[in-house]
Protein backbone atom coordinates (compact mmCIF):
# COMPACT_ATOMS: atom_id res chain seq x y z
CA UNK A 1 0.00 0.00 0.00
CA UNK A 2 2.80 2.38 0.46
CA UNK A 3 4.17 2.24 -3.04
CA UNK A 4 0.99 2.83 -4.09
CA UNK A 5 0.53 5.99 -1.95
CA UNK A 6 3.94 6.93 -3.63
CA UNK A 7 2.88 6.69 -7.21
CA UNK A 8 -0.24 8.69 -6.22
CA UNK A 9 1.76 11.56 -4.62
CA UNK A 10 4.51 11.14 -7.99
CA UNK A 11 1.42 11.32 -10.26
CA UNK A 12 -0.19 14.48 -8.29
CA UNK A 13 3.52 16.59 -8.18
CA UNK A 14 4.13 16.03 -11.58
CA UNK A 15 0.51 16.66 -12.78
CA UNK A 16 1.32 19.57 -15.53
CA UNK A 17 4.23 17.74 -16.70
CA UNK A 18 2.11 15.00 -17.67
CA UNK A 19 -0.34 17.33 -19.43
CA UNK A 20 2.66 18.99 -20.99
CA UNK A 21 4.19 15.58 -21.73
CA UNK A 22 0.91 14.15 -23.37
CA UNK A 23 0.63 16.85 -26.00
CA UNK A 24 4.00 16.92 -27.01
CA UNK A 25 2.90 12.59 -28.05
CA UNK A 26 0.50 14.15 -30.15
CA UNK A 27 2.33 16.06 -32.20
CA UNK A 28 5.03 13.53 -32.21
CA UNK A 29 2.90 10.88 -33.03
CA UNK A 30 0.87 12.88 -35.76
CA UNK A 31 4.60 14.45 -37.28
CA UNK A 32 4.31 12.44 -40.52
CA UNK A 33 0.45 12.47 -41.13
CA UNK A 34 -0.98 15.28 -43.82
CA UNK A 35 -4.58 15.17 -41.51
CA UNK A 36 -2.41 14.93 -38.51
CA UNK A 37 -4.86 14.81 -35.57
CA UNK A 38 -7.56 14.26 -38.20
CA UNK A 39 -6.58 10.16 -38.12
CA UNK A 40 -7.30 10.21 -34.55
CA UNK A 41 -11.16 10.75 -35.18
CA UNK A 42 -11.56 9.44 -38.56
CA UNK A 43 -10.01 5.98 -37.77
CA UNK A 44 -12.85 5.74 -34.91
CA UNK A 45 -15.57 6.62 -37.15
CA UNK A 46 -14.89 4.43 -39.93
CA UNK A 47 -14.90 1.28 -37.32
CA UNK A 48 -17.80 2.72 -35.73
CA UNK A 49 -19.63 2.47 -39.58
CA UNK A 50 -18.52 -0.87 -40.02
CA UNK A 51 -19.42 -2.21 -36.55
CA UNK A 52 -22.95 -0.81 -37.14
CA UNK A 53 -23.69 -2.26 -40.50
CA UNK A 54 -22.29 -6.08 -39.41
CA UNK A 55 -23.78 -5.76 -35.79
CA UNK A 56 -26.71 -3.84 -36.45
CA UNK A 57 -27.80 -4.33 -39.68
CA UNK A 58 -26.05 -7.36 -40.53
CA UNK A 59 -26.11 -9.71 -37.46
CA UNK A 60 -29.84 -8.08 -35.15
CA UNK A 61 -31.48 -6.72 -38.99
CA UNK A 62 -32.31 -3.37 -37.84
CA UNK A 63 -33.62 -4.80 -34.02
CA UNK A 64 -33.15 -2.29 -31.43
CA UNK A 65 -31.93 -2.30 -28.22
CA UNK A 66 -34.54 -1.89 -25.70
CA UNK A 67 -35.94 1.83 -26.02
CA UNK A 68 -33.14 2.71 -28.32
CA UNK A 69 -32.30 2.57 -31.72
CA UNK A 70 -28.53 -0.11 -32.36
CA UNK A 71 -26.77 2.69 -33.65
CA UNK A 72 -27.02 5.24 -30.63
CA UNK A 73 -27.15 2.53 -28.19
CA UNK A 74 -23.97 1.55 -29.96
CA UNK A 75 -22.21 4.69 -30.16
CA UNK A 76 -22.91 5.74 -26.45
CA UNK A 77 -20.96 2.81 -25.21
CA UNK A 78 -18.36 2.53 -27.94
CA UNK A 79 -17.29 6.20 -27.45
CA UNK A 80 -15.25 4.71 -24.34
CA UNK A 81 -13.87 2.40 -25.97
CA UNK A 82 -12.07 3.86 -28.56
CA UNK A 83 -10.34 5.71 -25.45
CA UNK A 84 -9.57 2.33 -23.56
CA UNK A 85 -8.14 0.20 -25.90
CA UNK A 86 -5.10 2.56 -27.41
CA UNK A 87 -4.62 3.68 -23.95
CA UNK A 88 -3.79 -0.06 -23.16
CA UNK A 89 -2.01 -0.59 -25.93
CA UNK A 90 0.48 2.09 -26.21
CA UNK A 91 0.84 2.33 -22.48
CA UNK A 92 1.87 -1.29 -21.61
CA UNK A 93 4.84 -0.32 -24.33
CA UNK A 94 5.37 2.76 -22.64
CA UNK A 95 8.47 2.46 -20.66
CA UNK A 96 10.31 0.22 -22.70
CA UNK A 97 10.08 2.43 -26.04
CA UNK A 98 10.96 5.70 -24.24
CA UNK A 99 13.45 4.87 -21.14
CA UNK A 100 16.36 5.50 -23.09
CA UNK A 101 15.50 9.32 -24.06
CA UNK A 102 12.90 9.97 -20.22
CA UNK A 103 16.00 8.45 -18.50
CA UNK A 104 17.89 11.33 -18.89
CA UNK A 105 15.17 13.64 -17.96
CA UNK A 106 14.13 14.10 -14.17
CA UNK A 107 11.03 13.15 -13.34
CA UNK A 108 9.52 9.57 -12.29
CA UNK A 109 9.27 6.52 -14.31
CA UNK A 110 6.00 6.02 -12.97
CA UNK A 111 4.23 9.02 -14.92
CA UNK A 112 5.02 7.40 -18.60
CA UNK A 113 2.06 5.62 -18.74
CA UNK A 114 -0.12 8.35 -17.68
CA UNK A 115 0.70 11.04 -20.04
CA UNK A 116 0.89 8.22 -22.54
CA UNK A 117 -3.14 7.76 -21.82
CA UNK A 118 -3.71 11.51 -21.08
CA UNK A 119 -2.34 11.67 -24.51
CA UNK A 120 -5.54 9.60 -25.89
CA UNK A 121 -7.60 11.48 -24.21
CA UNK A 122 -8.03 14.54 -26.14
CA UNK A 123 -9.24 12.10 -28.69
CA UNK A 124 -11.73 10.98 -26.67
CA UNK A 125 -13.50 14.17 -26.05
CA UNK A 126 -13.28 15.35 -29.42
CA UNK A 127 -15.00 11.59 -30.15
CA UNK A 128 -17.36 11.96 -27.40
CA UNK A 129 -18.54 15.62 -28.99
CA UNK A 130 -18.97 14.14 -32.36
CA UNK A 131 -20.79 11.12 -30.70
CA UNK A 132 -23.26 13.63 -28.81
CA UNK A 133 -23.46 15.77 -32.25
CA UNK A 134 -24.76 12.46 -33.66
CA UNK A 135 -27.01 11.23 -31.04
CA UNK A 136 -28.77 14.89 -30.60
CA UNK A 137 -30.62 13.26 -35.16
CA UNK A 138 -32.14 11.17 -32.73
CA UNK A 139 -33.62 13.19 -29.98
CA UNK A 140 -31.69 11.76 -27.51
CA UNK A 141 -30.45 15.41 -25.67
CA UNK A 142 -28.13 15.85 -22.94
CA UNK A 143 -29.79 15.21 -19.79
CA UNK A 144 -29.37 15.89 -15.47
CA UNK A 145 -27.20 11.73 -16.05
CA UNK A 146 -25.04 13.71 -18.02
CA UNK A 147 -23.54 14.76 -14.97
CA UNK A 148 -22.27 11.21 -14.11
CA UNK A 149 -20.03 11.25 -17.16
CA UNK A 150 -16.85 13.08 -14.97
CA UNK A 151 -17.09 10.49 -12.67
CA UNK A 152 -17.25 7.57 -15.45
CA UNK A 153 -13.97 9.50 -16.94
CA UNK A 154 -12.39 9.43 -13.51
CA UNK A 155 -12.96 5.65 -13.39
CA UNK A 156 -11.72 5.21 -16.84
CA UNK A 157 -8.24 6.91 -15.70
CA UNK A 158 -7.98 5.11 -12.78
CA UNK A 159 -8.24 1.82 -14.36
CA UNK A 160 -6.25 2.45 -16.93
CA UNK A 161 -3.29 3.23 -15.04
CA UNK A 162 -3.20 1.14 -12.38
CA UNK A 163 -3.45 -2.24 -15.15
CA UNK A 164 -0.61 0.55 -17.12
CA UNK A 165 1.28 0.28 -14.16
CA UNK A 166 1.46 -3.90 -14.38
CA UNK A 167 1.60 -3.91 -18.22
CA UNK A 168 4.17 -1.62 -18.68
CA UNK A 169 6.69 -3.01 -15.99
CA UNK A 170 5.91 -6.39 -17.41
CA UNK A 171 6.34 -6.02 -20.50
CA UNK A 172 9.66 -3.85 -19.96
CA UNK A 173 11.27 -6.92 -18.56
CA UNK A 174 9.75 -9.77 -21.24
CA UNK A 175 8.45 -8.38 -24.17
CA UNK A 176 5.94 -11.09 -24.78
CA UNK A 177 3.92 -9.51 -22.19
CA UNK A 178 2.67 -6.83 -24.83
CA UNK A 179 1.48 -9.48 -27.33
CA UNK A 180 -0.63 -10.99 -24.65
CA UNK A 181 -1.77 -7.56 -23.98
CA UNK A 182 -2.83 -6.90 -27.59
CA UNK A 183 -4.92 -10.33 -27.41
CA UNK A 184 -6.60 -9.79 -24.36
CA UNK A 185 -7.80 -6.21 -25.48
CA UNK A 186 -9.28 -7.80 -28.34
CA UNK A 187 -11.00 -10.16 -26.58
CA UNK A 188 -11.89 -7.88 -24.31
CA UNK A 189 -14.22 -5.97 -26.94
CA UNK A 190 -16.28 -8.87 -27.70
CA UNK A 191 -16.91 -10.00 -23.76
CA UNK A 192 -17.76 -5.73 -22.69
CA UNK A 193 -21.48 -4.67 -23.92
CA UNK A 194 -20.00 -2.66 -26.65
CA UNK A 195 -21.24 -3.70 -29.59
CA UNK A 196 -24.46 -6.57 -28.30
CA UNK A 197 -26.49 -6.55 -25.40
CA UNK A 198 -26.89 -9.69 -22.63
CA UNK A 199 -29.73 -9.08 -21.49
CA UNK A 200 -30.74 -12.26 -23.65
CA UNK A 201 -28.49 -14.26 -22.03
CA UNK A 202 -28.63 -16.50 -18.37
CA UNK A 203 -28.17 -14.55 -15.38
CA UNK A 204 -25.30 -16.56 -14.08
CA UNK A 205 -23.23 -15.82 -17.34
CA UNK A 206 -24.59 -12.02 -17.13
CA UNK A 207 -23.15 -12.10 -13.18
CA UNK A 208 -19.69 -13.60 -14.87
CA UNK A 209 -19.45 -10.88 -17.79
CA UNK A 210 -19.80 -8.03 -14.90
CA UNK A 211 -16.44 -9.51 -13.70
CA UNK A 212 -15.02 -7.79 -16.09
CA UNK A 213 -14.62 -3.85 -14.88
CA UNK A 214 -15.14 -2.28 -18.43
CA UNK A 215 -18.16 -3.56 -18.35
CA UNK A 216 -19.07 -1.13 -15.56
CA UNK A 217 -17.13 1.63 -17.83
CA UNK A 218 -19.33 1.11 -21.32
CA UNK A 219 -22.69 0.94 -19.56
CA UNK A 220 -21.95 3.97 -17.34
CA UNK A 221 -21.09 5.87 -20.07
CA UNK A 222 -24.27 4.42 -21.80
CA UNK A 223 -26.48 5.85 -18.87
CA UNK A 224 -24.66 9.16 -19.26
CA UNK A 225 -24.82 10.02 -22.94
CA UNK A 226 -28.40 7.93 -23.59
CA UNK A 227 -29.69 9.44 -19.86
CA UNK A 228 -31.15 6.24 -18.97
CA UNK A 229 -30.38 6.54 -15.10
CA UNK A 230 -27.49 6.78 -12.36
CA UNK A 231 -25.42 3.89 -13.24
CA UNK A 232 -23.21 4.16 -10.36
CA UNK A 233 -26.01 4.98 -7.70
CA UNK A 234 -28.42 2.09 -9.26
CA UNK A 235 -25.84 -0.23 -9.46
CA UNK A 236 -24.13 0.82 -6.03
CA UNK A 237 -22.81 -2.69 -4.94
CA UNK A 238 -21.72 -2.53 -8.67
CA UNK A 239 -19.58 0.62 -7.94
CA UNK A 240 -17.89 -0.52 -4.93
CA UNK A 241 -16.80 -4.06 -6.77
CA UNK A 242 -15.32 -1.58 -8.96
CA UNK A 243 -13.35 0.46 -6.99
CA UNK A 244 -12.41 -2.57 -4.85
CA UNK A 245 -10.73 -3.82 -8.53
CA UNK A 246 -8.83 -0.48 -9.04
CA UNK A 247 -7.64 -0.21 -5.90
CA UNK A 248 -6.20 -3.82 -5.77
CA UNK A 249 -4.66 -3.06 -9.67
CA UNK A 250 -2.76 -0.23 -8.32
CA UNK A 251 -1.21 -1.54 -5.28
CA UNK A 252 -0.32 -4.62 -7.21
CA UNK A 253 1.16 -2.52 -9.84
CA UNK A 254 2.93 -0.05 -7.55
CA UNK A 255 4.83 -2.70 -5.93
CA UNK A 256 6.10 -4.49 -9.41
CA UNK A 257 6.79 -1.04 -10.91
CA UNK A 258 8.82 0.28 -7.44
CA UNK A 259 10.62 -3.56 -7.44
CA UNK A 260 11.93 -3.26 -11.20
CA UNK A 261 12.05 0.23 -11.96
CA UNK A 262 15.65 0.82 -10.97
CA UNK A 263 16.57 -2.54 -13.34
CA UNK A 264 14.94 -1.49 -16.45
CA UNK A 265 17.46 -0.14 -18.21
CA UNK A 266 19.16 -3.82 -17.61
CA UNK A 267 16.16 -5.07 -20.15
CA UNK A 268 17.00 -3.05 -23.10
Amino acid sequence: MKSALTIIKEHIENFYLILRLSLFEIKSANNNHYLGMLWEVLNPLIQIGIFAFVFGYGIRGGEDVGDYRYLPWMLSGISVWFFISPSLLEASRSIYTRIQIISKMNFPMSVIPAFVITSKFYHHLILVVIIMIILSFYDISISIYFLQLPYFLLATFAILISISLITATLSTIVRDVQMVVQSIVRVLLYISPVLWTVDKLPGYIQTIMKINPFYYIVEGYRAALLGSGWYMVDNLSYSLYFWVVVISLLVIGSYLHKRFKDHFIDYL
